[in-house]
């Protein structure tokens, strides 16, 4: 979804293959019930302080910028959303997961368990709400659930083998995940690779998780300090 010239259209919207699936239904399944802003397009270097013409012409270059039509892939699109924060708040919260990578073998499984650094002023803690945890292609993991959290959610009508790589978003405390178990998308690769996104529910903070599947075993690893932050 994007903002276009506000003298002719207020909103350029396209659905994704998901939600032309929801419409198609039409038995109501289709609701927008959340939406995100985000800055993507904008340069902020730009903002010139010492405009010849005045201080009201500094972000000039700004307003004047191109906008990104809406494009259905995450990956190149919304990637700097926009967050609210409370008042008064003095540093960013933080994202971080108890590995930095994720290395599995075929049908293994994995948790997931982040937490927030900054968080209401506090050092690492796990958000009220949960997190919401989106990969990237969905069709490379048997399973992909949401533990715990207010309102976990995960799909189960999932089509594995579908030919376009599709995103899936879950909802918890802590995310679970199973490499696939056959070699059937590996083709001459012995590894695929794509990424979880994990984005914290109340503080808008979010990191981004490697994935790799290994079409061969993979050996255990040990991760210390793996959120490379330190607490003074």
């Amino acid at each position: 979804m994007g903002y276009l010239d506000n003298s002719s259209i207020t909103v350029d919207a396209i659905l994704t293959k998901r939600g032309r699936e929801l419409l198609a239904r039409n038995d109501g399944s289709f609701r927008i019930t959340q939406f995100a802003l985000g800055d993507d397009e904008i340069d902020y270097t730009l903002f010139n302080e010492n405009h010849p013409n005045g201080s009201q012409f500094s972000g000039e270059a700004i307003e004047n910028m191109p906008l990104i039509e809406a494009i259905p892939d995450e990956n190149n699109i919304m990637r700097h959303k926009l967050i609210t924060m409370n008042r008064g708040t003095s540093k960013m919260a933080i994202v971080t997961a108890n590995v930095p990578r994720i290395t599995l073998s075929l049908g293994a499984t994995t948790v997931l368990n982040p937490t927030t650094l900054n968080f209401n002023g506090l050092s690492n803690l796990a958000e009220p709400s949960g997190y919401r945890a989106t990969v990237a292609d969905r069709r490379l993991l048997v399973s992909f659930v949401g533990n715990g959290g207010s309102n976990p959610v995960t799909r189960i009508d999932f089509e594995s083998y579908a030919g376009t790589a599709v995103s899936e978003t879950v909802v918890g405390q802590s995310i679970s995940l199973t490499a696939i178990n056959s070699t059937t998308l590996f083709g001459k690769n012995n590894k695929l690779i794509t990424t979880i996104v994990i984005e914290g529910r109340d503080s808008g903070a979010r990191t981004t998780i490697p994935v790799e599947i290994s079409r061969v075993v993979v050996k255990s690893a040990q991760f210390s300090a793996d959120s490379g932050i330190t607490l003074g």
